[in-house]
């Protein structure tokens, strides 16, 4: 059992967490998943697990792996090679459906991790632009936001990395084939942009939190309806997947504080 997760507990926040960007994968069909951090790394193994058994997973480098090991171990099943020239390859395509981390998120989608303040002259060197702009052009990019606050859900991000919709729509059709992002999970709610105007909308709060939470902790105007629904509770056996089978050391703790 996971460390300080007595056996039959209710979920945490973490597992809401881990539940929220697990579904972030649903219906994508044979399409390869690239999380990046604990808890997506945690919400894909466990959808490979459950209601998306078709997902391909990698063990992080440059093999393609049919079992769900935990956190940590070694695949025991390989099921083909996947070099960094067919990675690329795959990403160009539509074939994978990527979950990034941003230090800036704004209401379209915009994307930055690479400074803070005028990229002229940042006030803080961040990890630079990496993979995020063919990542967000060419196939489906979603968000993990670990901690949801006014630094990280901006009005407008310091610089843009990771392609936001409408920047992609000024960009034509060329940018906007495979552009999608689909849900931006963070510590406090899951959004999208299912609107006529793809501005960001809330999808569902986890349990806990407030909207009056939500909006104070957003750093542009957020829309929080009255009826909106409360994310999904994980199940009993989804619950002993996590706990037992994919983090018995209850790394998803360390990432999402109660």
């Amino acid at each position: 059992m996971s460390e300080g997760t007595a056996p039959g507990a209710a979920a945490t926040r973490a597992e809401y967490c881990v539940i929220a960007c697990a579904e972030a994968w649903r219906g994508d069909g044979e399409i390869l998943a690239s999380p990046m951090g604990t808890v997506p790394t945690i919400g894909a193994r466990l959808a490979k697990l459950t209601f998306a058994p078709e997902l391909l997973l990698t063990d992080g480098e440059a093999l393609l792996i049919g079992d769900v090991p935990g956190l940590g171990e070694a695949a025991r099943v390989v099921e083909g090679w996947l070099p960094y020239r067919r990675h690329l390859a795959m990403v160009t395509g539509g074939k994978r459906h990527v979950m990034m981390g941003a230090s800036q998120l704004d209401r379209y989608g915009n994307q930055n991790i690479s400074c803070i303040g005028d990229w002229r002259r940042p006030d803080r060197q961040l990890l630079g632009v990496r993979g995020a702009p063919a990542n967000t052009l060419n196939n489906p990019t979603s968000y993990w936001v670990p901690k949801h606050s006014t630094r990280v859900l901006v009005e407008k991000a310091d610089m843009v990395c990771g392609v936001g919709y409408e920047r992609a729509a000024a960009a034509g059709p060329s940018a906007t084939r495979f552009h999608r992002i689909p849900r931006v999970v963070t510590d406090l709610a899951v959004l999208d942009f299912e609107t006529t105007d793809h501005r960001m909308r809330v999808r569902s709060l986890h349990p806990g939190v407030s909207p009056e939470r939500l909006r104070e902790a957003t750093g542009f105007p957020l829309d929080v309806p009255a009826d909106v629904p409360r994310t999904r509770e994980p199940s009993a056996e989804e619950l002993r997947l996590i706990r037992e089978v994919i983090d018995p050391r209850g790394l998803r703790e360390r990432e999402v504080r109660p």
